[in-house]
């Protein structure tokens, strides 16, 4: 029974890591809705509001590795547990735009040390045979808590203030790992009694061969230097190349921009403005959410290696034939910010605005009170506006091939003498209109994506890197990684317009498209396949090997 319950433990902090992670980084869409007119927010400043969580997890990738092999796993997540509750308080209670920003970069910096010490965590506390299905799971949390924040964001849309239940009711699932954590054992790697619990059977995980090998580390950790991770010793210089490697080309694939942009090139291949913004979160939400359950299910089974090569290659084809359709139907892409400039900026509401799309009626053609209108009004953005989405709009200049076919689709819309419009530009006025076929390619392809990212480079890149490196620097190995990975999402996000600027739209995506073959070589060369095997036999494994 003891066992069943520390398996079903491990399982809810994994889950309940990612679904607070997911839920932080989902909210903010729907918050800057109701944020930028109850602060007059300009652009910069829903720009700075966005970044603080990255700035935030970019300090918790550089000091939460310590924290995670000094004190242990199971004490970081719980520190990570009480700043988070503290940062929740601080964004619910905020009075000023100055406190806003420290909430979410306090929130940022919790989420950060608490996704890396829970891949680790459960990593470490599970069989072989259950690592990659455990660790899945904080994957699994993630997609699920996104799909959660747009929900709430929805059902808030319309309340006063509703910014304050969004960012309030991430402290219920917190309170839940808090004590979800509490009923777990101390880390093995950290702790020597490990062995005399194993001998009562009070933690009957692991099979033998594990238990034998729990029973050993705490006598034979080594100890090492932030630099070994450089160096050739233990052949830690691979593990870093191998680690380094899958966090940069799970950026580099494009992966943030076909997310954060997805309802935009929705826009753009001519599907309508209201549906559109619905399908792009919700629609791709959940086909994240079945995906990653499916490389769950496979993680244990196909293994590592073989998701990671099948998730590249689909990801390679979809983002290539993405470029080669918008090549034949060309795209406008356009800087979408909209700054709150007064009390009346909540009569320019968008055409593709989040608000109550799924009656078509609820969007009122006459233009509503403005405390009614308050929680409406917004830039298309925030619309489906994951974390790294509001990037795009540090650009200074609309990225628009064509000015005309700008003029016909304006994407960010206008208060059209103080009237709302409910529905989007006729279909048969646009120039894409012919190109019925080609939009649903696009679509299709922009799933596939999707599915394959969920499939492969989603889970697996945290699975394997709390996998192989060795337990003496496994938090710091960790975190180094992780910096590296919060760094390429920023520079991707904001590269995104200039880039295309200047190679255009389809380049850009061809180009996202050689990556992922480059990728796919990458896997295949240098990174090895761990299913099965205990986390002592992975690092013999890498140690041997030159």
């Amino acid at each position: 029974g003891r066992a069943l319950v520390v398996l079903l433990l491990s399982a809810t902090v994994s889950l309940l890591g990612g679904l607070i992670f997911g839920y932080e980084l989902g909210i903010i869409s729907g918050a800057l809705l109701q944020l930028q007119t109850d602060f007059q927010l300009s652009c910069f400043k829903q720009e700075v509001l966005v970044s603080a969580v990255l700035i935030g997890a970019l300090l918790a990738s550089l000091a939460g590795g310590i924290l995670i092999d000094r004190h242990g796993r199971r004490r970081a997540i719980l520190v990570s547990n009480l700043v988070l509750l503290v940062g929740s308080l601080i964004l619910t209670l905020a009075r000023s735009f100055t406190v806003l920003v420290i909430g979410r970069m306090t929130v940022g910096f919790a989420t950060s040390v608490s996704s890396m010490a829970c891949c680790i965590y459960v990593s470490e506390m599970v069989a072989a045979h259950q690592r990659g299905l455990l660790v899945s799971l904080y994957e699994v949390g993630i997609t699920v808590g996104i799909l959660l924040s747009y929900a709430l964001n929805y059902i808030f849309a319309d309340v006063d203030e509703g910014w304050r239940y969004m960012f309030g009711l991430a402290i219920a699932p917190t309170v839940m790992q808090f004590l979800s954590i509490l009923f777990l054992p101390v880390n093995p790697v950290k702790l020597s009694s490990w062995d005399s619990d194993c001998q009562k059977g009070l933690i009957p995980l692991q099979d033998t061969g594990d238990r034998a090998a729990a029973k050993r580390e705490p006598y034979q950790e080594k100890h090492y230097s932030f630099l070994d991770l450089f160096r050739t010793r233990d052949n830690m210089r691979r593990r870093t190349l191998v680690g380094l490697g899958l966090v940069l080309f799970q950026q580099f694939t494009g992966q943030p921009n076909v997310l954060g942009y997805a309802s935009k090139i929705f826009h753009s291949v001519g599907f309508q403005s209201n549906s559109s913004a619905i399908l792009a979160s919700v629609g791709l939400g959940a086909i994240k959410v079945v995906a990653t359950l499916v490389a769950m299910a496979l993680a244990d089974k196909a293994g590592r290696r073989v998701l990671l090569m099948a998730g590249c290659v689909v990801m390679a084809i979809s983002v290539t034939t993405v470029g080669l359709t918008s090549r034949m139907a060309p795209l406008a892409m356009a800087r979408d910010c909209k700054a709150a400039t007064g009390p009346n900026a909540s009569h320019s509401l968008t055409q593709h605005t989040l608000t109550r799309v799924f009656p078509q009626s609820a969007v009122s053609p006459v233009p509503p009170a403005s405390g009614a209108a308050k929680s409406q009004a917004g830039p298309g953005f925030a619309a489906t506006r994951g974390l790294t989405k509001v990037f795009a709009s540090t650009q200074s200049k609309e990225v628009v091939p064509n000015s005309s076919l700008s003029q016909k689709r304006d994407l960010v819309g206008q208060s059209k003498k103080g009237t709302l419009e409910s529905t989007g530009p006729p279909l048969g006025a646009a120039p894409w209109a012919q190109h019925t076929v080609l939009n649903w390619i696009t679509l299709l392809s922009m799933m596939a994506f999707v599915s394959a990212f969920s499939i492969g480079f989603g889970p697996m890149t945290w699975l394997v890197l709390s996998e192989i490196y060795p337990a003496g620097i496994r938090g710091r190995a960790f975190a180094f990684c992780n910096s590296f990975n919060w760094a390429g999402n920023l520079l991707i996000s904001l590269s995104f317009l200039d880039l295309i600027d200047a190679i255009g739209f389809s380049w850009m995506f061809l180009l996202y498209g050689l990556v992922g073959v480059m990728a796919v070589i990458f896997i295949y060369l240098f990174v090895p396949e761990t299913k099965g095997q205990s986390l002592e036999e992975i690092d013999q494994q890498f140690s041997r090997k030159r």
